[in-house]
């Protein structure tokens, strides 16, 4: 978070991180490895966050078993692929997505992005308001549910409300409804219940929305980091975005 506090918004760090490309060229050029990762690391606060998530995901959801890996790990495995294959980014704009990709590709080594809870997708429009709440309850107090809870509502960097509700309501009635739970939730609950939903999703569908929401990254970029066709990009962040909005009317009793 501090790191953020010297840019307006994550666009402004993306410009940054682009900022740093022609001296790690020049590093790069000369052999220079330690002067390459000394400034590489200040590039590395939102692949970081990224790695937090995914890791905490799936250790929580079964995917990877506990206490083997910690996102350092991963970390370090990025230093010595990002030096190795740097030749292959071709631009300063290509800098940031890229090292997501090769985060994403090293993450995808060892989680089953496959595996899903297909039966809370099919039963997104049928729960009833304590089943909800039953979920809700387990996720804040399990041990791994907690943790991820704690990452997610604690992460304030994105503009308000604008990760929680105006990337899920894009209907002609969304600012009634965004209105309605701002101010009959609050955004602490409002977070709460997204960071609840995305828990159960596909992770190749969470991953997707929050790489265009929380990261700000446009769907040609993610097509890059995903390794995924455009067409599949968008399908996945159109499907977590109306399981969201599904889940909202749903346990809220919201009306279009």
């Amino acid at each position: 978070m501090e790191i953020l506090k010297n840019y307006k918004g994550k666009k402004e760090f993306n410009i940054f991180v682009a900022s740093t490309f022609s001296d790690l060229v020049v590093f790069k050029k000369e052999n220079n490895q330690a002067a390459f990762n000394s400034l590489l690391i200040k590039t590395f606060y939102q692949v970081k966050r990224y790695i937090n998530g995914r890791l905490s995901t799936a250790l929580a959801k079964g995917n990877l078993p506990k206490g083997k890996y910690k996102a350092d790990d991963f970390i370090d495995e990025l230093f010595i692929t990002a030096y190795d294959h740097f030749d292959n980014v071709k631009n300063a704009q290509d800098l940031h997505p890229w090292l997501f990709k090769m985060a994403d590709e090293l993450l995808e080594q060892r989680i089953n992005d496959e595996e899903f809870n297909d039966y809370f997708l099919k039963n997104i429009d049928d729960y009833s308001k304590p089943e909800w709440d039953a979920m809700d309850e387990k996720f804040s107090t399990d041990g791994d549910g907690d943790y991820v809870m704690i990452e997610e509502l604690d992460d304030m960097s994105y503009p308000k409300n604008d990760y929680v509700l105006n990337h899920v309501f894009v209907e002609n009635y969304s600012t009634e409804i965004t209105d309605k739970l701002d101010q009959e939730l609050g955004e602490e609950n409002i977070k709460r219940h997204v960071s609840l939903v995305l828990h159960n999703l596909p992770l190749p569908m969470r991953t997707v929305f929050e790489l265009a929401t929380k990261y700000e990254f446009t769907f040609e970029e993610i097509t890059v980091i995903r390794n995924q066709s455009l067409e599949e990009v968008q399908t996945l962040f159109e499907n977590a975005r109306k399981s969201l909005e599904a889940s909202f009317f749903n346990r809220f009793n919201l009306k279009g």
